[in-house]
């Protein structure tokens, strides 16, 4: 319905000047899509007002709406160009006018979970990089194509925006922090099986996609597709999801990604999660469930690894803290981790495994095959514990999908099916869990100086003995004078 509409509004932003990358791309279709949608909500909201017989007031003022400056119409509902701004005037009122208005209003939303304070906190943060106004017209054209009206619209333009969002991560590492793979998601979901009533957060929200994926679980009545009452979906849309997000451009995506899925009024803060004090957490700020995917590498200064109880300077190791402590007990949670978190040495790494596995029960450690996360250069594994209970055992999966990951050959969900499948087995004691992928670790059994929980898979084969260089030498010279003799005795036959 909408595919064509996006790639042209692509084609318009390719040739200007002022946006070079597929994330300058999403980013000027974010705010375009979001005004637009503002657009088709308050239009929703006065019908819905005008059968109440009741006046409805407009969130955005006469003179700054879409249909005033973006998609000005003539009479007969066509695109009124005589009168439409566009080259320097469209440029110079977006830039001077409307953009100043929108973040103005941050300053008077009653409270951060308005639509008014996301328009704020939105346009404060982003800005309009087009810079022919010809093109900004034409861009606003094609958006004003889209609609937001059906449910079968908004699953269309939510697929759109996603497939934009994988293309990001595509770009280059910076992009890749914006996306992880949604079979991995899904699976990840599977297993924590959320319910509706509690509540799902995640502290480093990139474009929302965990939280996307466990709306389309919910909404879809989870494992057993149940249908879902009205004071359910409202719960679902109102009180089910939070997140966090340091970074402007993300949390731009995340408001848009999480709208076009559905939820109309996303629980999202734009903040450095890490700069919050573990001893602040109180049990009203906890959540029932955990999904999330933390930026890993990193490096965090001084003062916010005072935050912490156990310091150090790696960001994925300070989230890893933050979860444990914003989960509530008997909490669930699936979180995405370098591998080398199971077996680093240093004092900070053997200090969060000994704590992880005395308060927590770490039921399953996935470990995920190279390049799951295009452009990440390391390994990763999929931590899922539960809060509360020390851990007894662990068991592992190591995913093996058979074949070499890349841009054109990525994960997909039949690659998970059987670590779904095993997995459930393993935490209902119902079937045998282990197979040549899978295995158990007994905590009891490791060493307690160093709490080490390497992948280390007791089925595999071993590989085969490296050879010394001067070996390989020694043998290629032997099969060179081997050759060399039976040529000669075909010479002499000649």
């Amino acid at each position: 319905m909408f595919e064509q509409t996006f790639k042209a509004i692509d084609d318009v932003l390719w040739k200007d000047a002022g946006c070079s990358s597929e994330l300058d791309y999403t980013e000027q279709t974010s705010w375009m899509l979001f005004l637009k949608y503002l657009d088709d909500l308050e239009q929703e909201r006065k019908l819905a007002a005008e059968l109440d017989a009741a006046d409805y007031q407009y969130i955005i003022d006469a003179e700054h709406r879409w249909s005033r400056w973006a998609a000005t119409k003539d009479a007969d509902g066509n695109f009124d160009h005589n009168n439409a701004l566009t080259g320097d005037d469209l440029i110079d009122y977006v830039d001077g006018e409307l953009f100043p208005y929108l973040k103005g209003f941050k300053k008077r939303a009653d409270n951060p979970d308005t639509i008014e304070y996301k328009i704020g906190e939105i346009f404060g943060e982003i800005k309009n990089k087009i810079q022919s106004g010809y093109s900004l017209r034409d861009a606003l054209e094609k958006v004003d194509e889209l609609r937001f009206r059906s449910q079968e619209e908004k699953h269309e333009l939510s697929h759109l925006y996603e497939t934009k969002i994988k293309n990001m991560g595509n770009a280059g590492r910076n992009g890749g922090e914006y996306y992880t793979p949604r079979p991995l998601i899904r699976a990840m979901i599977d297993v924590v099986q959320p319910q509706i009533g509690g509540t799902i957060y995640d502290g480093a929200a990139g474009s929302a996609g965990f939280l996307c994926e466990a709306y389309d679980y919910l909404r879809q009545g989870g494992r057993g597709n149940k249908k879902l009452s009205t004071t359910a979906l409202k719960t679902l849309q109102e009180r089910t999801f939070y997140a966090k997000e340091k970074k402007s451009l993300a949390y731009v995506i995340a408001i848009m990604n999480m709208i076009l899925h559905g939820i109309e009024t996303p629980n999202v803060i734009h903040t450095n999660t890490l700069a919050e004090n573990l001893q602040d957490i109180q049990p009203s700020n906890q959540h029932d469930i955990i999904l999330a995917n933390p930026p890993f590498g990193g490096k965090e200064r001084k003062e916010v690894q005072q935050n912490f109880t156990i310091k150090t300077g790696e960001t994925a190791f300070l989230f890893l803290q933050h979860f444990m402590k914003v989960l509530k007990p008997g909490g669930r949670a699936a979180v995405v981790i370098k591998n080398t978190f199971l077996s680093n040495t240093d004092n900070a790494a053997i200090a969060l495994r000994k704590e992880l596995l005395k308060n927590h029960n770490l039921h399953t450690v996935l470990d995920c095959p190279a390049k799951t996360f295009l452009g990440a250069g390391v390994k990763t594994v999929v931590l899922f514990f539960t809060k509360g209970e020390p851990t007894q055992k662990v068991w592992y999966y190591q995913l093996d999908p058979g074949r070499s990951l890349g841009k054109t050959n990525p994960l997909n969900d039949k690659d998970l099916r059987e670590f779904v499948e095993l997995q459930t087995a393993a935490i209902s004691g119902k079937g045998s869990a282990n197979s040549e992928k899978s295995w158990s670790l007994n905590v009891a059994d490791l060493d307690q100086a160093i709490w080490d929980l390497s992948v280390k898979n007791p089925t595999a084969k071993e590989e085969a003995e490296l050879r010394e260089p001067k070996d390989i030498i020694a043998e290629i010279i032997a099969l060179d004078k081997e050759s060399e003799a039976i040529l000669a005795k075909i010479q002499e036959l000649v």
